[in-house]
């Protein structure tokens, strides 16, 4: 096991010490976990052995050209208000 040194804010070491009491850690331990939870929940691109890419979104099919998008858009607002009386 490597031995290492951080510098933390008074408050964050405060807020850890006070977590790790609480649950019966070290504050050695805590960090370990911390930091294993945290490499676990966001892994590299290389690790995952892919290029990270913009996410998509399936908004169901429904394809409306781009001039046309504010005219759709404005006629969908007026069926809503109709419904709404």
């Amino acid at each position: 096991m490597i031995r290492t040194q951080i510098q933390l804010p008074d408050e964050l070491y405060h807020r850890a010490k006070a977590f790790a009491a609480e649950r019966e850690l070290s504050l050695a331990e805590m960090t370990r976990r911390g930091l294993e939870l945290f490499l676990d929940r966001f892994p590299t691109s290389h690790e995952k052995g892919e290029i990270w890419e913009l996410p998509t979104f399936d908004g169901g099919g429904i394809l409306v050209p781009l001039e046309d998008l504010h005219d759709v858009a404005e006629a969908d607002e007026s069926m809503r208000a109709v419904e709404r009386r």
